[in-house]
This record gives C-alpha cells, structure tokens and sequence, in this order.
C-alpha cells in the first residue's frame, strides 16, 4: 500500500504510558511540557493529515500493544516509546514485537537500534570502515576500573546505554584519575547501567539528521551554541541542556542552521549517509558530531527516532529543508509502510 496524502489511514500511536497525551498540553508545568510535546504534537499532527489516530500507552506488557492492533486493525504504528520496563534499551524489543505481527511502524528497525544503542559497538563498527570516533574504554558495575594508557585526559564519562543526556553534567568532563573514578561509579550507580569514557573533543556541536531506507535523504546541518557560556567552560548538551527550560534561558542556548563552507557540509552530508548505512538504521534518526577547529568530524552518537516535537532539531532541520511539520510525518508514515513491503522482517 502507498501512502498519499489524501490517504486516511488508521494509525496507533505508541507512546510511553507516563507520556500519553490527555487534556491539553497547556494544563502541564512548563518542564513537563517539554517531555510531552513530541506526542501531543504528533497527535495533533496526525489528525490534521485526516488519519485516524489511536494514542496507545506502552509500559511492561506486551498485550497492550496486541489488543490495539486486533482491536484498530491499523495500516501502521507511529512508533514513539523510548523503553519497556522503565529500560531505555528495550524499545528495541518492543519493535521486535511490532515485525513478529507483521505490523508496519514508524522509526528505526530492531537491528539498528541494537546497534546504535551501545555507544561502544557503534564506535568499534565505525572504527573499523576507518571513520573518525574519540578512543574509548568502557567500565561495567562492580568491576575494577583503571584507566588505559591509550585514554589522555580530558576525558568524557556517560553511560554506555541511556540517551536523552541522562547522567551528562559539567563533572562528565574529568581530568584526573580521582574524579575519573568518581565519575564512573556515579554514572555506574545512578543509571544501572555500564560507563563509557570518552576522549573529550574541544569543538562544535553538529547534528545531522538524516531520514530513509534504502535510499536517504540528508537534513540541513544544525547547531548547539550556549551565548551566555563562559570563555573556559565547555560546551555539554547536557541534561538540564536537554530538559530544563530555565537552564536553557540562562545559558542562551540556541540551536540553528550551522554555517559550514561548503566542502565541511558536503563531508558532513556524504560521512551521515554512509553512517546511517553502516548502522542499519531506518525511518529516521540524528547523528551528533563534534567538528574541530580544523573540520575533522568526530561522531560522538548515532540517535535512532530522535525527539520529533514541531520545534525539535529534527523537525526544524527538515522544515529549513523545505520540508514542513505535517509533510514530514507523513514522510515518516510512507517510509514505515514502504519498509513493511519490502522488508518483512530484519
């Protein structure tokens, strides 16, 4: 089945439970507003395409998810759950199970969440095709950690497996052995889950967003900046950068279209495709690079189904693109749907 965009299409919409969009949006406090708006504006969105839309609140069972294709019998599933279980990495089983009932979905596939998920099989694959990525060691719970001679302070500490910025403040930057440890235990202890340590690259950040299967399309690069951000302090996206409204003020932080001679954007555009590739991932996702002074690129984390909110990095990328709100999800519908057709299964 093609998607046009006078094809009404019965649609559900998996969301996380504690995210499902009720009321209006305007009744939630200013911080919880911005952890709801991608599923409010994907709703709304949606509908004003003319679909059908059945918002479907996804926790820890599985029958959630089979009653509501049984019950709606959809044409697709706009995939919009971040975990199963309260676990980040497990949104790629929830898609395992969508494939095992033959259920088109928007967003990337088992295997390219799997892949992009664990920061540190990302980076050894990219590795080995030769592409830039920081030198990194990982350090799992209750293990012995010491620090590699091949890892030169400073160094960037974050968890192996959350997204989101969970975990990354200012003391994710460390610059001896002591608040290494520190560090690692932190991350270690507060996310449940391993510690990556990173080569820290001084530099811009770039994200690329990039949608697709087979075939690829490449969004307008955007850019992190912080106005209010001291000489000597670093630029993080960290989580109060991600979530934190007020925060967000207080830094001047802003992202925008980034301003890149043209041979750098080119780069950044061809480097995103093959990327994307390598990874396996579909439907569509955002790479976040730190560039250096002198244009190398480093990818720093391939994002399957990052946030899609209307005033989101992605979708203002697609929209300097030329690509507006309701015209990209619909893009997205038609990528799910063509995915289904020819790839059964992954």
């Amino acid at each position: 089945m093609t998607v046009g965009a006078k094809k009404k299409l019965r649609v559900i919409m998996l969301v996380d439970e504690k995210l499902l969009p009720k009321g209006d949006l305007e009744d939630h406090s200013e911080k919880q507003r911005e952890l709801r708006k991608t599923e409010f504006d994907v709703k709304e969105a949606l509908e004003a395409l003319g679909h059908e839309v059945w918002p479907i609140g996804v926790s820890d069972d599985l029958s959630t998810i089979r009653g509501a294709i049984d019950a709606y019998k959809p044409h697709i599933a706009f995939n919009l759950v971040e975990e199963f279980q309260g676990i980040g990495r497990f949104d790629q089983h929830v898609v395992s199970y969508l494939e095992l009932r033959r259920q088109a979905y928007t967003g990337c596939n088992p295997r390219g969440l799997t892949l992009t998920r664990d920061k540190a099989l990302t980076k050894i694959i990219l590795a080995y095709h030769g592409l830039a990525v920081p030198k990194f060691a990982i350090f799992p719970p209750r293990s012995k950690a010491k620090r590699p001679d091949k890892l030169a302070f400073p160094l960037f500490v974050k968890s192996l497996t959350e997204d989101g910025s969970v975990g990354i403040s200012g003391a994710s930057i460390v610059h001896d052995d002591e608040k290494l440890m520190e560090r690692i235990e932190f991350i270690n202890r507060t996310t449940k889950s391993t510690a990556i340590v990173e080569q820290y690259v001084e530099g811009r950040e770039i994200y690329v967003g990039v949608m697709g299967n087979d075939r690829t399309t490449v969004l307008a690069p955007w850019e992190l900046t912080m106005s209010a951000l001291s000489p000597n302090t670093p630029l993080i996206a960290s989580d109060r950068a991600k979530w934190d409204p007020e925060y967000q003020r207080q830094m001047g932080l802003k992202t925008g279209p980034a301003k890149l001679v043209k041979p750098l954007a080119n780069h950044l555009a061809a480097l995103s495709k093959q990327i994307y590739i390598l990874l396996g991932m579909s439907g569509y996702a955002r790479l976040d690079y730190r560039v250096t002074m002198d244009g190398k690129a480093y990818l720093l984390e391939a994002n399957p189904n990052p946030q899609i909110a209307r005033d989101e990095d992605f979708a203002q990328s697609a929209k300097h693109s030329g690509l507006d709100y309701e015209e990209l999800l619909q893009q997205l519908l038609r990528f799910g749907i063509q995915r289904a057709a020819l790839h059964p299964v992954s």
